[in-house]
């Protein structure tokens, strides 16, 4: 195989020699091990692979005729224009495949989903949606009904590729799958086609699949060919798409969502990925323990039953390796192939072995480890690992290969069983609606007056993206001592995806896992606790006793709206608001001048707590307002009264957002926030700030959340092309130390404390330096925060607070400091009931400790948020202290207007 090395101007072009020169001496010598390697074993045979699954419609076309290589050939990887133009090939030549758009990816290209089924099925697919839709949902259905549906239905299957992008099998094995499902004329694959109706995504990221093929493609034949990707592969959250399945914030994820929860209504959804635990060659369910409490005992039997499915047919045809209950767990919701679970759908997560990209690897046995990180003997067969691998090559044909067997394994199971799974989807369903009528409780009541106005409606339309049911009220009611107005929501408990409203609205208990008795903390797989209403800082009530409500249902979500109210030439806007930040920084970018009142503001029915915005009068600027408003949904509050009085005047503040070459999510993230909330930035890299003059050129500079050594030090000279090495660096860290004593902002979160306070010397010191994990641990939860609002930095938050902690900062006064140069705290961790949701071990270490301080450095500041303040965009009730930080920055005290 000749491989061929392409320029691409996405990273930089060419690899300049002395790079390629420096990383041979600094150790690639394995990758070229295995490319030499390689030679000495031919690549597979394609028709052989394919035979044992045929015979096969000649009609069809090949996945090479279009790709120009077999999927998975060695040093190939297929691109999402490539795989398109398959995919279309592939529908002009059979009716028994219909391609959808579904949306438009983050960067504008387009998220297909294939049908396939057999041509009849095809031909009648929305009637077969339908049924799916009527026993999902259950309504009015009877069991009689429900059985006669389910004996006419077809099972719907869901399965996916490409979420992580640099996981590059399961994008590659997507069109041989489409394939095999299509053109496969066996006893087995007719019978699967009768009895399914496959929905194959064959990539939910396309925009992270071609920028990994174009960053292999430049470094294809190079000492870097299996270096690590330098930029998220999505445009925001890089990994984290995988984490958003909740929140829905993302185009891709709102695209699937819709068609999970609120078209296709899949009984199974199968969600590929490729890190299986070393040296297995997949993880494939039942899960680890713990079991979320509010997922149905249908779906965990369910998982158990395709998984064994799976590792039965891999087994069968000779595919090593296979192991289960390691590592991965059943507890989070918020992942691709969780969320399903909380919506009685069977959720399947494999984790398939990857190498790098498309190089092959050799694996000798004494590579491979003894026993897995849990204990679990690695080298000879057990429960969780019958049939141990015992190394050799790895290809990317492998891993497809894995794949194709699961895939298909998963159709079979569900042509099998699809009565079984038809009616078990009804069936937790209407058990679902049955416990709702029972109480405890009979719902959840929001009204729409929060201490900020638009988290009702942020927290209303959250839910009902993921399929939830959503009621308004008609008329005002008096329920359990409580007054609520018109515009009141109500998600009630008697629903057929209770478990997902359950979930979300009330509080997590992790229980409390060790490793062994008495000892370190065994870690939840991603977070133990998220409670959005606690995240998002709205009240929300639980209705314990029946009622009887005049409610209409929300067909779609709710439209937010502004409102100009008062009169006068004096304009205000509420600090407590988010969506006064969207309007805010348009009128700063028009040249408005707006101030903030330090002193509370009394307006007509209410006090504007300290902090709320002043726009000063203009010529039209009421009309300016108006349009506003409208556009942004903010309301504006006239007053004839001037505001006298102290405050700050602010302007559009110049933030520059330093993305390192790690490929930085909490970066992604705070990218996508500054955004939906209209804050000009400029993302700086390493050479930005090393040139140093930053304070001509920014107000604020924000560090991501980040270990120290992963900004600092970056990637080592020869683990990458040169010009994505070195972190900031000495010269970087001195730019950084110039930039805030001559009177600039560095606002670090969370994890970025760490070089404030040790490369910086920022006056400050880490609370919680010197513990151990069984002495304090927390992983992922909600704690509750006590916060000095009167302060500019906390301007518009509630007094009681909720901060993500995931395994967070916190912060003490040093005893030293000086009265004029001591930190300022302007928030703490709670000194009693600190966990609201989710784990922690040790609270004790934590209570009262500084959660959010600004500290002086020199003729500047450093503003040290030791929670990710907008984590993963959820937090919305935090939001506040981040924009509020950067406002500050670029404002001076001021006499009001």
């Amino acid at each position: 195989m000749v491989r061929q090395r392409i320029a691409n101007p996405r990273f930089g072009g060419s690899i300049p020699p002395a790079a390629s020169v420096l990383a041979l001496l600094a150790g690639t010598a394995l990758l070229f091990t295995a490319v030499s390697l390689s030679a000495a074993q031919g690549p597979p045979d394609i028709e052989t692979l394919r035979a044992p699954r045929g015979p096969f419609d000649a009609s069809i076309p090949l996945p090479e005729s279009v790709l120009g290589h077999y999927p998975g050939q060695d040093f190939q990887l297929a691109d999402w224009p490539t795989i398109q133009r398959y995919l279309e090939a592939l529908e002009r030549s059979s009716d028994r495949i219909v391609l959808e758009e579904i949306g438009r990816s983050a960067e504008g290209q387009p998220l297909l989903i294939a049908l396939i089924s057999s041509a009849e099925n095809i031909a009648n697919r929305e009637h077969y949606r339908g049924i799916a839709e009527r026993l999902a949902r259950v309504g009015d259905l009877n069991d009689e009904t429900a059985r006669s549906l389910a004996a006419e239905g077809k099972a719907i299957v869901w399965i996916d590729s490409g979420l992580h992008a640099t996981e590059v099998a399961h994008g590659q094995h997507a069109p041989e799958l489409a394939y095999l499902l299509v053109a496969g004329e066996s006893a087995e694959m007719q019978r699967m086609r009768d009895d399914t109706i496959v929905v194959l995504m064959p990539n939910m990221n396309p925009d992270g699949l071609n920028i990994v093929a174009d960053w292999y493609r430049s470094n294809l034949g190079t000492p870097f060919e299996t270096a690590r990707l330098p930029v998220l592969y999505q445009k925001y959250v890089g990994h984290d798409n995988n984490r958003d399945w909740y929140m829905v914030t993302q185009p891709e994820t709102r695209a699937v969502s819709a068609q999970l929860y609120d078209r296709w209504y899949p009984q199974i959804v199968y969600n590929h990925h490729q890190t299986a635990p070393f040296p297995a060659r997949m993880f494939v369910p039942p899960f680890d323990d713990p079991a979320n409490p509010n997922i149905p005992p249908l779906v965990l039997r369910g998982i158990e039953r395709v998984g064994n499915a799976i590792s039965t047919r891999l087994e069968t045809e000779g595919k090593s390796g296979v192991v289960s209950r390691v590592g991965f767990t059943a507890w989070w919701n918020g992942g691709m192939r969780t969320v399903p679970y909380f919506h009685n759908m069977i959720g399947i997560l494999t984790e398939t072995a990857l190498y790098r990209y498309a190089t092959p690897r050799f694996y000798a046995p004494d590579e491979l480890p003894s026993e897995f990180r849990d204990g679990t003997p690695a080298g000879e067969s057990s429960m969780k690992y019958p049939m141990p691998w015992p190394g050799g090559w790895w290809r990317l044909r492998d891993p497809i290969e894995y794949m194709l067997t699961a895939s298909l394994a998963t159709v079979d199971v569900g042509s099998r069983y699809r009565e079984d799974f038809l009616l078990n989807i009804y069936r937790m369903g209407r058990d679902s609606i049955e416990r709702g009528n029972q109480g405890s409780p009979y719902g959840w009541l929001i009204p729409p007056e929060q201490h900020d106005g638009s988290s009702a409606t942020e927290l209303v339309n959250v839910l009902m993206r993921g399929g939830l049911e959503v009621h308004i009220t008609d008329t005002a009611i008096d329920l359990e001592g409580r007054n609520y107005p018109i515009g009141t929501y109500f998600v009630p408990a008697a629903q057929a995806f209770r478990g997902y409203a359950f979930d979300l609205l009330e509080p997590q208990h992790y229980p409390d896992r060790r490793l062994f008795p008495d000892g370190p903390p065994d870690p939840p797989y991603d977070m133990a606790g998220w409670t959005l209403p606690f995240q998002m800082g709205v009240d929300v009530h639980r209705l314990e006793t029946p009622a009887e409500l005049d409610l209409e249902p929300l067909d779609q979500p709710v439209a937010a709206f502004g409102e100009m109210s008062g009169e006068g030439n004096t304009y205000l806007l509420d600090p407590r608001d988010n969506r006064s930040a969207m309007l805010v920084n348009r009128l700063l970018e028009s040249g408005e001048t707006v101030y903030r009142v330090d002193a509370p503001v009394p307006v007509t029915g209410e006090t504007l707590p300290p902090g709320a915005f002043l726009v000063a009068n203009s010529s039209g600027l009421a009309a300016r307002l108006a349009e506003l408003v409208n556009e942004t949904a903010a309301d504006v509050i006239a007053v004839e009264q001037r505001v006298r009085g102290q405050g700050w005047e602010i302007e559009a503040p110049r933030v520059g957002l330093y993305e390192p070459w790690t490929a930085s999510m909490d970066a992604g993230w705070t990218r996508y926030v500054l955004e939906q909330y209209g804050f000009p930035y400029t993302v700086i890299r390493d050479a930005d700030v090393r040139k140093g003059g930053l304070g001509a050129k920014f107000d604020a500079i924000v560090l991501p959340s980040a270990s120290a050594r992963a900004l600092v030090e970056g990637h080592r000279v020869g683990q990458m092309p040169v010009q994505y090495t070195g972190g900031l660096g000495d010269r970087g860290v001195a730019a950084l130390r110039d930039f805030a004593r001559g009177g600039g902002t560095i606002v670090a979160l969370d994890a970025a404390a760490d070089v404030a306070l040790d490369d910086l010397g920022a006056n400050a010191a880490d609370g919680l330096a010197g513990l151990s994990q069984e002495e304090f641990f927390c992983p992922g939860s909600l704690l509750r925060i006590e916060v000095d609002n009167t302060h500019p930095l906390a301007y518009g938050m509630p007094t009681d607070a909720t901060a993500f902690f995931v395994r967070s900062r916190a912060f003490v006064v040093p005893e030293a400091s000086e009265a004029i140069d001591a930190p300022t705290v302007v928030a703490r961790y709670a000194s009693s009931d600190l966990l609201e949701s989710g784990w922690i071990l040790g609270d004790e270490h934590l209570q009262g400790l500084g959660a959010v301080m600004e500290v002086p450095y020199g003729d500047g500041r450093v503003v040290l948020l030791g929670f990710r303040t907008h984590f993963r965009a959820q937090p919305h009730e935090t939001f506040k202290l981040f924009f509020n930080s950067l406002w500050h920055a670029a404002a001076a005290r001021s006499t009001l207007p």
